[in-house]
């Protein structure tokens, strides 16, 4: 049975990138992520993906990183299994199915409230699963959550759609809100900026990427004296994980970290 969504505003529509990549990866021989659930949604879904126009080589991009943060948080959960998860800009992501934390940790997916009751409908309900549906920019939808436990925040994608100050005010209201945590997500330099501007496969969302970017992967921690760099991740490191078609180029990126900055590069976190 085929299932329609109300009418997405932009922003909300984003999501469908990142969904459809991560089905795509299900769908080839070799996946990364094998996400099956993700897969069977955009299966359910009227949804016209054609337009999308996604390459081989965004997909693998969205699935690596998407993977590198499933790692980072899965660690996490294993030294602290009395968690709260965090998922910002959630989207129909099924981070939570993937990892499978224990019923220990109450996990929260928070999107805008349009978003969060179409993961209702799509996703199914998990013990001490949540769905949060608030613009993250606000402050109020916070207060509704614990207060007195370690945090694990993930945010894959958000980053791109909220201007500096938006994002350094959200990361300091999480940092006072919770007691220690960590918070990954995945970064972007002034070039990726330029390539999420004008590359066709990222044509979609291209007017709604507010973020200016950075290099320096220590920025952060000027922006709130708790913030102190675990690792800088790159992608390149997971030749293992890359079509053979790939493969060559992401060796030579391994040869110099400056070029391997210019792609994706997940920051790692704690406070």
């Amino acid at each position: 049975m085929t299932i329609t969504l109300p009418a997405f505003t932009p922003l909300e529509d984003s999501l469908f990138l990142t969904l459809c990549c991560r089905a795509l990866d299900n769908r080839s021989k070799q996946p990364i992520l094998a996400d099956a659930m993700a897969d069977e949604i955009v299966r359910k879904l009227d949804y016209d993906y054609r337009k999308l126009n996604i390459s081989k080589d965004l997909m693998l991009n969205a699935t690596l990183r998407a993977k590198k943060l499933d790692e980072v948080a899965s660690r996490f959960l294993v030294r602290h299994p009395n968690a709260i998860g965090l998922d910002l800009g959630a989207g129909l992501d099924t981070r939570a199915v993937r990892l499978n934390p224990p019923s220990t940790v109450d996990w929260y997916d928070v999107d805008f409230p349009a978003v969060a009751t179409a993961r209702q409908r799509l996703i199914p309900e998990r013990p001490h699963a949540h769905a949060v549906g608030a613009d993250v920019r606000d402050s109020e939808w916070l207060d509704a959550l614990p207060s007195d436990r370690p945090v694990m925040i993930v945010a894959d994608g958000l980053m791109g759609f909220l201007s500096r100050d938006e994002f350094v005010s959200l990361l300091n209201r999480l940092i006072s809100h919770f007691p220690r945590g960590e918070v990954v997500f995945n970064s972007y330099t002034p070039f990726t900026i330029w390539v999420a501007h004008h590359a066709p496969g990222t044509k979609t969302v291209a007017d709604l990427v507010k973020f200016p970017g950075f290099s320096d992967p220590r920025e952060p921690e000027s922006w709130n004296p708790k913030l102190k760099l675990v690792e800088e991740i790159l992608l390149s490191k997971d030749l293992a994980q890359v079509p053979s078609k790939l493969r060559w180029y992401y060796r030579l990126q391994q040869h110099s970290r400056s070029w391997s900055r210019k792609g994706t590069l997940i920051l790692h976190f704690s406070f």
